[in-house]
């Protein structure tokens, strides 16, 4: 199926069908996915393996992996088109997950870990340390739960089971919901690991270089062999734009950045039953506990754009969200042990939104720009690019139904005007000031100054943006810190590209 070898610098290339190029989550799921449907297929799987504590600090083996459909909702997604087909995809990845998993662990056989951490039942909670934003958020859980069918009841925080917060961080209300699953991500990685490890037709290298071939297709040359395909798909998670500007610096994908996120796991007397979070905004994505298949509990997690990958946590991600894990949670945990430090950089794209589908350029393909949602649409992202994949006899549409909207070409999208935007990105800040216990002096004006000031400061971010360019709230603070001018001229460098790329 896939292209004739040859030699490449003297050195013998093997011919593949298919070169994935980033490890991942997603990277691992399509590889799967690609053998299950099609036995035959030969598949390169490159890149590190992501797993906490490696180098490079990628997303997937840091990931909380909560599988929620409603658990990332929120009042912004409901409100703008493309956050109400993000909410569809989320809820279409959540009901393939059990047969999803069967399908892995059937594979993987008794090589898989016995226990994947699997199970059902998220509490979300509204406590006192929150804003106008999270009560909009919060409620936005409910409409979704009932737009779509989903069980979302209203309970009693005293109910849920574990929780233990300080008096003046309790909870107001909390909703239950009990179809939301999780599992441990990093025994999911394993797991994943060992059913690829089955299939003889899967070649796991290290991280290599990605080019064109002469005559058509792609080399990937990495430190254990060559390898040639007809089509290669980049799913590097936030090291994608790299790759792609080294193989075609005129190709327009929409850029992918990095979210850095930190967590930790520590030890619990008792095991938890249910996730316990509260809602999702930009700079916290939502406080969550997980428990995890070996009985300790995952904490997560902090969030801070940057325009590439950091490789480590810093001292102030740490302390907020010990801070706000003991106080808002359980304070129980002061006295827990850490047993691991999980640093990752989620792919956030320009415009806040995936990129996934074919490129301008044949048999070039990307899945990337998931920021939180990767390892929960992992299933279904990897069957559709298989299916599609596997289809292709020559140039490729959009994917089928709201990845239509994500196609890696596309023109940025922008949901919010540039004044709408700057004023949902303030409120964000007032939601992490609220958070954070910030306390304007309550003499003269000062409370509507403070507020007025974090206005001020976002119309002159989005004003100093490229024509074209409105960021997403989580991206507001590259928009304003030192990185700004960069990530003004990210975007107008993209733009002008895209509109080279169609108007040849």
């Amino acid at each position: 199926m896939g292209l004739d070898g040859g030699k490449v610098r003297g050195v013998v290339v093997q011919g593949v069908d298919v070169l994935v190029v980033g490890a991942g989550v997603v990277g691992r799921s399509l590889a799967f996915a690609l053998t299950e449907a099609e036995p035959s297929i030969r598949v390169v799987l490159a890149g590190d393996t992501g797993e906490a504590g490696s180098a490079g600090g990628a997303a997937s083996g840091a990931a909380g992996a909560m599988l929620g459909a409603l658990g990332e909702v929120t009042d912004l997604a409901v409100r703008t088109r493309h956050g109400r087909l993000r909410i569809e995809l989320a809820v279409a990845a959540a009901g393939k997950w059990p047969d999803w998993r069967e399908q892995v662990r059937a594979r993987a056989g008794a090589t898989a870990p016995q226990r994947d951490g699997y199970e059902t039942g998220t509490f979300m909670v509204l406590n006192a340390v929150s804003s106008g934003l999270d009560d909009a958020s919060f409620a936005a859980v409910a409409r979704s739960a009932a737009e779509h069918g989903l069980p979302c009841h209203d309970t009693d925080p005293a109910d849920i089971p574990g929780y233990r917060p300080l008096d003046n961080d309790r909870a107001l209300r909390a909703w239950h919901l009990p179809e939301e699953g999780f599992l441990d991500a990093r025994a999911w990685l394993a797991t994943l690991d060992a059913a690829l490890t089955v299939s003889s037709n899967t070649i796991r290298v290290p991280a290599g270089t990605l080019t064109a071939a002469p005559g058509g297709g792609y080399l990937l040359d990495t430190p254990t062999g060559v390898f040639r395909a007809p089509r290669a798909v980049v799913t590097a998670g936030a090291w994608t734009t790299p790759i792609l500007d080294a193989l075609d610096p005129e190709l327009p994908v929409v850029p992918v950045l990095a979210a850095a996120g930190t967590a930790v796991t520590v030890t619990v007397p008792e095991p938890w039953a249910s996730v316990v979070r509260t809602p999702n905004r930009a700079y916290a994505c939502g406080l969550h506990a997980v428990p995890q298949a070996d009985g300790t509990l995952y904490l997560g997690a902090s969030a801070h754009p940057a325009l590439t990958p950091t490789a480590r946590p810093t001292a102030g991600a740490l302390r907020f969200l010990l801070d706000a894990a003991l106080s808002q949670l359980d304070h129980r945990l002061a006295g827990a042990g850490i047993v691991r430090t999980h640093h990752g950089n989620r792919p956030l794209t320009l415009d806040g939104h995936p990129v996934i589908g074919p490129t301008l350029r044949e048999g070039l393909w990307v899945a990337s720009g998931t920021h939180r949602d990767g390892l929960h649409a992992s299933p279904l992202i990897a069957t559709l690019l298989a299916d599609a994949l596997l289809a292709a006899t020559g140039p490729v549409g959009t994917l089928p139904g709201p990845l239509a909207a994500f196609a890696p070409g596309r023109e940025l999208i922008a949901d919010l005007t540039a004044k709408e935007a700057a004023e949902e990105a303030a409120a964000h800040h007032a939601a992490l000031a609220a958070e954070a216990r910030m306390r304007p002096p309550l003499t003269g004006v000062w409370p509507q100054a403070l507020a007025d000031a974090y206005a001020g400061l976002m119309d002159r971010a989005y004003a100093a943006m490229p024509d074209g360019y409105v960021p997403p709230p989580d991206l507001a603070p590259l928009a304003y810190e030192t990185t700004g001018p960069a990530l003004a001229e990210l975007a107008a460098s993209h733009v002008a590209r895209r509109d080279r790329a169609h108007a040849s």
